[in-house]
């Protein structure tokens, strides 16, 4: 499980990537995109309604049901300069009423101070900014935020769609199975966006068993690392959930022989997380934040086997599915990809990873 005491050079996890190739718009299906699956470094190029060829009816398939908030709001600071408002964390409220205080990032050409009140979405929100957590900023809104964010918010796209926000959005950034009471998510796990109803129901035919865990995810999943020593990053906390039932799903497959499929990094970082808080090598529910920063030569002890779009040069994720499949092997995939033209990002195509 342990890291490498040698350096981990950001610069290996670079790429070019052409720009006509980053998927700015979803395909028409959701399931229509294309697959790439690795194997002992052999690659073959599918489609993503092929899953259900490369699993057994003994596998398990595990999915994130958090669900995105319409998080980013536009609007004035007092002073009447503009300010975008990207609302990353909710934070509870003690009486167990619905969150009115929220973690968020605030973009304007000066930062706001303490005191100070946001008119938001053209005066429909209202915000006073309590004070600061390292580079967030803690916002105290009038109202319950989930319900005004769905009426008044956008969807939090990613920045490199160089796009608003639109109404398909509201529907493609978003699962087919997302559950609305785990709101919280400042971007969708988007390795299941790929999975529409019939699919899943053909997974279910062939005894495909699914569970879900939650976690929430943090706008740093777009955060490029900085550091030229990968080991000198600091990792973003998100909130992740195993429940009971799914860890004791997850104890049942290994037990049968059968496979552990994540589908995307989001599920991948929970069961590793949960995975170093097992009891008699058996995973337990686990509830709480998770900053795991994953990179070769991690070992995994869950997941066998990975469904996951192609991510940013220099990011977390790309290193990720690098101590997953293997450096080189990740570095192969990515290069046959773009030579076949596949789409990159969101909402581009996936690959299906077996463990190295």
């Amino acid at each position: 499980m342990s890291h490498t005491d040698q350096p981990v050079l950001i610069s290996d996890y670079d790429y070019d990537l052409p720009e006509a190739l980053i998927a700015r718009h979803p395909l028409d299906a959701r399931s229509g995109s294309r697959l790439l699956h690795m194997a002992d470094g052999v690659i073959n190029d599918k489609q993503f309604t092929d899953l259900a060829e490369l699993l057994s009816a003994n596998d398990l398939l595990v999915l994130n049901d958090t669900k995105v908030m319409k998080a980013r709001l536009h609007g004035q600071k007092a002073t009447g300069g503009a300010v975008e408002v990207l609302v990353e964390r909710l934070l509870p409220n003690e009486d167990g009423q619905a969150p009115h205080r929220a973690l968020c990032h605030v973009r304007s050409s000066r930062s706001p101070k303490a005191g100070q009140m946001l008119s938001l979405a053209d005066g429909k929100m209202g915000a006073t900014v309590l004070g600061r957590e390292e580079n967030l900023f803690v916002l105290a809104f009038d109202a319950p935020i989930l319900a005004d964010l769905d009426c008044y918010g956008q969807m939090p796209i990613p920045p490199y769609f160089e796009r608003d926000a639109d109404e398909m959005d509201d529907e493609r950034y978003q699962t087919v199975f997302h559950d609305p009471a785990k709101t919280g998510s400042v971007a969708a796990p988007t390795a299941s966006l790929h999975f529409d109803d019939e699919l899943l129901a053909k997974l279910k035919q062939k005894g495909v068993k699914t569970a879900f865990v939650t976690l929430n995810v943090g706008a740093g999943t777009f955060a490029p690392v900085k550091a030229d020593d990968v080991r000198d990053h600091i990792m973003h906390s998100e909130y992740a959930h195993l429940p009971k039932e799914t860890a004791e799903l997850i104890n049942q497959t290994k037990a049968n022989g059968g496979r552990i499929i994540a589908v995307g990094t989001t599920v991948t970082r929970t069961l590793e997380t949960a995975y170093l808080h097992r009891i008699d090598d058996r995973l337990v529910e686990y509830a709480g934040d998770t900053n795991i920063f994953i990179y070769p030569p991690y070992r995994f002890g869950v997941v066998d086997c990975l469904v996951t779009n192609f991510h940013l040069p220099k990011s977390t994720l790309l290193m990720l599915v690098s101590a997953f499949a293997g450096t080189d092997h990740i570095k192969q995939a990515y290069q046959h990809a773009i030579d076949h033209g596949y789409r990159f990002f969101s909402y581009g195509d996936a690959m299906f990873l077996e463990k190295v």
